[in-house]
Parts: C-alpha cells; structure tokens; sequence
C-alpha cells in the first residue's frame, strides 16, 4: 500500500509503517500495524476517513491500548491512535457546585484526574487509576469503587465512518456494565463533556492515593496486563471462581494468571498473544466444567 499520499496531510514522524504493536499496548503483546498514525484533531480524522473510505482500506480504532489483546499476526490497513487532547473547567462561580469539564478523547484518564484534584475538583477520584483515554473508558463504559463512566458523562461529540459529527446525551450513549453504542458500531469519539463537583484538593488527593495504595496492594502492576481480563458475572465474582479452581499462577507459555489477582492474565515472560488466547480458553472451560457458568473477557481481541 502507498502511503505517500498521507503524508501530505499528516506530520511524517506520526505515520509508523509495520510497526509492531506491543510498541502501542499495555500487555506489551502484538504484531505489526500496516499503518499506524497517531491523530491529534478532528480534520486529521476526516481526512483519514475519506482515504480510507475511498480507498477501501481497513480501520482500527486504539486510545492507549490499555485494554486490547492485539494477535501476533498484526493488523491489515491503518491503525488510528487517538490522541486529541483538550480540557477545559467551566468558570467556577461561587454559587454552583457543580463544574462542567470538556476534555478530549485522547487525554489519559490519570493524568486528567490527578490535574482536577489538584484544582479541588472532585467526582473523577475513582478513575485515577485506569490506565486508559477518555475515548476508551467512555467506549467501555469503564469503572471502579463503585462508579462508571456513565455517572459523570453528559454529553459525548463523536465522528461516523462519513465524516459527520454528532453530539450526543448520556442516555443516547446505551452505557450498560462494560458495554455502549461505542462498542458496537464505527464511531470515533472525539470529546466529552463530564459533570464533576467542588471539593477540597487534599481531600480529592488523598482519595486518589488511598485508590492508587489499593491497586498496588491488590493488582498485578508490575507486569505488562490489560487490566482486568474477564467481566463480572451477573451473580458471581468471577476472579473468585477462577481462585477455587486453583488457577492462580497457571501459565501457558509466557502468560499466567496472575498469583495476586485471578482476574488479570499478565505478560509474564515474553508472551504471545496466542499463549494469552490459549490461557483464555482454558481458564473459561475450567470454570464452566466446575460450577457451570460462562465467563466473558472484558478485553478487545483484535488483530488477523
């Protein structure tokens, strides 16, 4: 494929040709990307979209590759990487509690959080340690401590496979557990607009390092992972069925379940994506021929 054609729209030093995409992941896993370009605005969007519509080239969608599982063989066509950055705090006035924040797709999720604490800005403490973009979280509706995406969104800007832009309410997003409209069809989020409250900035601080002590203490962070593999089950813990089955530190290949966390598969020692499937695969059959139910992954598999 020629390419020379997006370099007339797009800085050469964001256009990546064959790059592996381990480079682009948190699970460090994956092949190449026949095109990899990293998108800083909206028209950069547009454009791509009419070359690829016009050419009939194939487009994947990544924000900080924090919750993907890219396949060893690598990805056909161009991989856009979101990283539209904005924020913006609404005017505080004194008599309002609540703060409108419009911030971009491609801002990542801890750094946008520990920004706001510092500003006395509290409502985003429990996101601060997802390690994902905006884009990505609204995309999956992520969570933790008890709160979703879903509670702070108002509104959602994104752009269709035509180039049209359209701005959307919460409820128009669909946003159930893991799951949104997002996820199901080819849209690309470019903003948000969340509603958070006044606070005070050593508390909202404190919360988030009390968050951060906890996911030290109690996740794998000192191996390459996607977060949490699996999702919960609608009337059981599923870490907790992979536990009793006695699968913590099973390993397939270079993946393993993790011996602190059940629920997360790391990159133990160089593994491929295929050893991560492979444990996949075994973890749901060990846990349905012992208690009957079917587990899901909570991570994207994408890739040939």
């Amino acid at each position: 494929m020629n390419y020379e054609y997006i370099k007339k729209i797009i800085p050469e030093e964001r256009i990546y040709l064959n790059e592996p995409m381990k480079n682009h992941t948190s699970f460090k896993i994956g092949g190449p990307a026949e095109c990899l370009i990293k998108i800083q605005n909206v028209e950069e969007v547009k454009e791509i979209l009419k070359i690829a519509q016009e050419n009939k080239i194939p487009l994947t969608i990544i924000g900080n590759g924090s919750n993907i599982l890219v396949r060893d063989e690598g990805i056909d066509g161009i991989v856009l990487k979101i990283e539209i950055q904005k924020l913006e705090i609404q005017e505080q006035s004194n008599t309002k509690e609540t703060i409108k924040i419009t911030i971009g797709s491609g801002n990542k999720i801890a750094e946008a959080a520990y920004k706001l604490a510092r500003q006395g800005i509290a409502g985003f403490e429990f996101a601060s340690g997802i390690p994902g973009t905006i884009g990505g979280a609204i995309r999956m509706n992520a969570g933790a401590h008890g709160k979703e995406m879903k509670d702070i969104v108002k509104t959602i800007t994104y752009i269709d496979k035509t180039g049209k832009i359209h701005k959307i309410k919460n409820e128009q997003a669909k946003f159930e557990y893991r799951n949104s409209i997002f996820a199901k069809k080819e849209y690309i989020i470019l903003e948000t607009e969340i509603e958070l409250q006044k606070g005070n900035a050593e508390d909202v601080q404190a919360k988030i390092q009390e968050y951060a002590k906890y996911r030290k203490e109690k996740q794998p962070l000192e191996y390459p992972s996607a977060g949490s593999t699996f999702k919960r089950g609608t009337d059981f813990i599923t870490a907790k069925l992979i536990d009793e089955c006695g699968l913590k530190g099973h390993q397939i290949g270079g993946a393993q379940i993790s011996e602190k966390h059940a629920g997360f598969i790391i990159n133990k020692e160089n593994a491929t994506a295929k050893d991560v499937e492979k444990l996949i695969e075994y973890t749901k059959k060990q846990v349905y021929d012992k208690f009957e139910k079917n587990i899901e992954t909570e991570i994207e598999i994408i890739g040939k």
